[in-house]
């Protein structure tokens, strides 16, 4: 047991230290610019130590309450699987009563290992006539929707705000030694750091990870320093600030002014939703013990130290920090604090990507290529028309704002307004999910909540002095999502309703009434259920399909990761004789496909192992409408049912050509022209080519499965070909004017301008079959 305890002791120390160059970075450099924005306004005439001392109050409790108390103590337990971020709670909330409006959800998708957590078992009977009510009422369950969406398009517009605001105050620090220095250079200065952290952005950060975390204790570390430096040299008294008394004389001496001011005291709090949102790097051990042990004493300290400066020094109040740092530590205190805004940006950038990615995950998203790499770290990805826009935003905040206070206004609102929605969420997981009472949840909700409405109500109030920036852009963003989900769901339900019945496809015969072909005809369809009307619309202008068809349904569970075990639904369509399958690949929202090159042979390997364990189990599936769906990669004997080898890759070896080492039943000028094609295109050469067999010694009781498997593996090697659909959208000639143009104007633009979906799933060109399909919405 000592020797356990002392591995758990020290993967928590290592994960404590890998999370400072993650998750602290933003709230560890905010203090830049906290003072600085509190007194920009009206506050500034009030240049007496009881002010000072009452700002200072009021940040040392705001970062405990919100901070401390709220994310680190109460937030970290309502992670999804380690997950966390508000996804997380949808999820969570979904789960565990029926809010979910993904349209394709099945039973099977609750036996996943993932699916339920035994922590969050217990049921409140107290909680289930608010349960039921939002389940009946789809309004609801909209509106929750809308909340998620609204919360992720303002971290979003943190992405930008964030690198925009850390750097451009870091560079800033120059003209405390260089007063002459024009602003313009300092905004140049900015803007090329800015450039090169974005342009650099596709190579990944696993080259010069490792430094982060050192970069942020060394910065971490010399402002705590910095802070008892002021506190000892300028008023050793300041300690007196931390009594809330200071709260109450602040808003008695400055009334309106103070009220107004706190919209800049709130910036000491940016950066907390951070250690939730990543949560699923660490642990909720690792990211309390760096928080309590280093970043809050640490910026206690600091702000502190910055109080004590001010309150013998009020002028230099717009450079605070820069201005008491000592003569000789200067221009070091410069370079790490350059460095920990860029770590700072990172991090917040990354995180980005990832609500994108997930937004898309539940159809809420355009499609966008997110990017993986096999020597990124885990969960890392990279989304290029998300960077680009991003980088865009960024330089045009940072140029188009000169006063910087702008600039924290926008962002403060932005950061106080996520929180917001992250409450709310939070109360319904304490009483939906924890199994808490009603009464709970509401004064969790109250508590925080009048907390955040305060500050918000102050953000407000400078709405027209920049805090208009990131809620025009939330707005952009949720018409664009929204829009996005409407006709996407809508499209779904034309396919479900237009689905051909399996009764018709059995009248027609093994043969479909066609010539069938070697090789593997992969029919993609958002359907969990049913023929799609893509394949009856290929067999109605081309009467001939492949040997073996596979109707692929890729779906999103409202689950963090789905293990890759779990992944696949294998099913059979009809009889035996008509070697129809159908394959449900499950993702959870934050699953990245690490090598899309695998897909072709896991799901031959799978359907190999679906026709044996069927013949084993029983043969009562033969003959079936729609057969059941079974999980075949938790089968034992998996991957032992047929033998695989590696081949050469083209352009490896000279001598030797594909299309002359497989058996193919494809006449000599097809092998050859289809060796051509792959040459000739870009990534076929990198693309992994495999070689499937029956294994010898395998004993089969039923002689058909021997046969079956040998006709699948023949398929293999002739070929695989993906159909999808190439859908025309239109919206019928009798609907309203506002849905003509939801679907006329907004979705086909956002459908034109967004990935193809061949792109999106890495197909190649070489091998896509495309179908026109219209559709009436």
């Amino acid at each position: 047991m000592q020797v356990d305890r002392s591995y758990q002791c020290k993967d928590v120390l290592i994960l404590a230290y890998q999370s400072f160059g993650v998750l602290f970075g933003d709230l560890s450099i905010s203090l830049l610019y906290v003072f600085k924005s509190t007194f920009s306004g009206n506050l500034s005439n009030y240049q007496s130590e009881d002010v000072i001392f009452g700002a200072l109050s009021l940040i040392f409790w705001t970062l405990t309450l919100l901070s401390l108390f709220k994310h680190v103590i109460i937030l970290l337990n309502a992670d999804d699987n380690g997950e966390g971020g508000i996804f997380a709670l949808y999820s969570l909330l979904c789960r565990h009563a029926k809010f979910s409006l993904l349209p394709n959800h099945q039973t099977a998708d609750e036996e996943l290992s993932t699916y339920h957590n035994p922590r969050y078992s217990y049921r409140n009977p107290q909680s289930l006539t608010v349960k039921r009510f939002a389940e009946r009422h789809k309004k609801a369950k909209t509106a929750l929707l809308l909340l998620v969406l609204f919360g992720t398009c303002l971290l979003i517009c943190v992405g930008f705000l964030t690198p925009a605001i850390s750097i451009r105050t870091a560079i800033e620090g120059v003209k405390v030694r260089s007063s002459e220095l024009h602003y313009g250079v300092v905004l140049i200065i900015a803007c090329i750091l800015l450039v090169g952290l974005f342009v650099l952005q596709h190579r990944g950060t696993y080259r010069v990870a490792f430094m982060f975390a050192p970069i942020v204790i060394l910065w971490s570390l010399s402002i705590a320093a910095i802070g008892v430096y002021n506190i000892l040299k300028w008023n050793p008294r300041v300690y007196k600030a931390l009594s809330p008394y200071y709260i109450y004389t602040f808003f008695r001496d400055t009334r309106y002014d103070g009220w107004i001011s706190i919209g800049g005291v709130l910036l000491c709090v940016t950066g907390a939703e951070a250690m939730f949102a990543d949560l699923g790097q660490y642990t909720a051990a690792s990211i309390r013990l760096s928080f309590f042990c280093i970043i809050y004493p640490c910026l206690v300290l600091q702000y502190m130290g910055q109080a004590a400066f001010l309150s013998k020094n009020f002028a230099a109040v717009s450079t605070s920090f820069y201005a008491s740092i000592p003569d000789s530590l200067f221009w070091p205190v410069l370079v790490m604090a350059t460095l920990a805004a860029i770590v700072a940006s990172q991090s917040v950038i990354s995180a980005t990507f990832s609500i994108v990615k997930q937004c898309y995950a539940i159809g809420c998203f355009p499609r966008v290529k997110v990017v993986h790499k096999s020597k990124w770290f885990c969960g890392q990805i990279y989304i290029p028309e998300i960077n680009w826009v991003l980088l865009v935003l960024c330089l045009a905040v940072t140029v188009g704002f000169r006063d910087i206070n702008h600039l924290g206004n926008a962002y403060g609102l932005t950061y106080m307004s996520a929180m917001f929605v992250t409450t709310w969420l939070t109360a319904l997981i304490i009483n939906f999910v924890w199994g808490q009472s009603l009464v709970l949840a509401l004064l969790f909700a109250l508590f925080f909540g009048s907390i955040e409405i305060i500050f918000l109500s102050s953000s407000f109030i400078r709405i027209s002095k920049g805090g208009w920036v990131p809620l025009v852009l939330s707005v952009i963003f949720m018409l664009i999502m929204f829009v996005w989900h409407y006709g996407s769901r809508k499209k779904y339900l034309y396919d479900f309703h237009n689905k051909v019945p399996m009764k018709q496809i059995l009248t027609l015969g093994p043969s479909l009434g066609i010539v069938r072909v070697p090789g593997i005809g992969l029919i993609f369809t958002a359907l969990v259920s049913g023929v799609p009307a893509t394949f009856t619309r290929f067999l109605t202008n081309l009467p001939t399909f492949y040997q073996v068809a596979v109707f692929v349904c890729e779906k999103t569970v409202l689950v963090p990761y789905v293990p890759q075990k779990e992944r696949y639904l294998i099913g059979r369509i009809g009889p035996k004789s008509f070697r129809m399958y159908r394959c449900i690949v499950r993702n959870g929202y934050k699953d990245v496909q690490k090598n899309e090159d695998d897909f072709e042979n896991d799901l031959i390997m799978s359907i190999a192992e679906f026709i044996q364990l069927e013949a084993e189990g029983s043969g009562t599936l033969e003959g079936s409408v729609d057969g059941r769906m079974a999980v075949v990669r938790t089968s034992e004997k998996f991957g032992k049912r047929l033998e695989i080898s590696e081949l050469e890759r083209n352009g490896e070896a000279s001598s030797s050509m594909p299309p002359t080492i497989l058996n193919s039943s494809k006449s000599h000028i097809l092998q050859y022209l289809q060796s051509t094609y792959e040459m000739e295109s870009p990534g076929s050469t990198l693309r992994r080519r495999v070689r499937f067999k029956l294994q010898p010694d395998m004993n089969y009781r039923d002689p058909n499965v021997k046969d079956e498997l040998l006709e699948l593996v023949e398929a293999k090697q002739s070929g695989v070909a993906y159909v999808l659909g190439h859908s025309h959208i239109k919206a019928k000639m009798n609907a309203p004017c506002l849905k003509r143009f939801m679907i006329h104007v907004a979705y086909l633009f956002l459908r034109k301008n967004c990935r193809a979906p061949a792109v999106v799933l890495n197909i190649p060109q070489t091998c896509l079959i495309e179908v026109g399909m219209n559709y009436y919405l």
